[in-house]
């Protein structure tokens, strides 16, 4: 070969290896910006939706003509689990709950962790499909105890859900309103209970940050 060609075949393969580690960092940067994304969205105990991502997916679907319900609940005596079995049994339990309301069939579109022990499901339909949403996601928890490493787990929930009754909703009304349902059912003992108008607005509880 002569030096020329010997110097072109040179210069080819640091070309060739220039454009293989480009597009391996091409590569790398895009998977990153993957998980940052996915990281930025979905609850990292989990893996639902966070609620960033809910309230998109809310708003979205109240974009929408067809009438949406909200379904929210937390874990009655989370408290007492972490307190005396520890954060890490804790965090198997949040995961075994998300696991089986994110199993929950149609009508129930997303399942989502809002924050500590408390979970939201965006549904498509009306009141009969949201309140059996409802009773299906209390059923699924209540049915059997959970499995963690310690052992076996019944924690029940406080279920209350809410749904757009024809009108025009924001994500906040239906939130609080969802809100004020699941405190009645916990005042009530647990259970499911659904928002009922009462000819003013629902008041603004400590939970209004899930708005923001």
């Amino acid at each position: 070969m002569s030096s020329i060609l010997h110097t072109i075949a040179i210069a080819a393969g640091g070309v060739l290896a220039g454009l293989a580690l480009s597009g391996a960092l091409l590569w790398r940067q895009q998977q990153a910006l993957a998980v940052a994304r996915y990281e930025a969205t979905h609850d990292e105990i989990t893996g639902l939706p966070n609620r960033r991502l809910f309230l998109t997916r809310l708003r979205a679907a109240l974009g929408d003509t067809a009438p949406v319900g909200l379904v929210l609940l937390d874990l009655d005596r989370f408290k007492t689990v972490n307190d005396t079995l520890g954060h890490d049994t804790g965090n198997v339990l949040l995961d075994q709950v998300g696991r089986l309301l994110a199993g929950l069939p149609a009508p129930v579109q997303v399942a989502a962790r809002l924050s500590g022990d408390e979970f939201a499901l965006l549904v498509s339909g009306d009141h009969e499909d949201t309140a059996a949403a409802a009773h299906a996601a209390w059923q699924v928890i209540a049915a059997a105890p959970i499995r963690v490493v310690n052992g076996d787990i019944s924690v029940p929930a406080s279920v209350g859900h809410t749904h757009t009754r024809g009108q025009h909703a924001s994500p906040r009304q239906l939130l609080a309103e969802a809100d004020t349902a699941m405190y009645d059912a916990k005042r009530s003992g647990g259970g499911v209970c659904e928002y009922c108008p009462r000819g003013a607005p629902p008041q603004r509880r400590s939970r209004d940050r899930h708005y923001h």
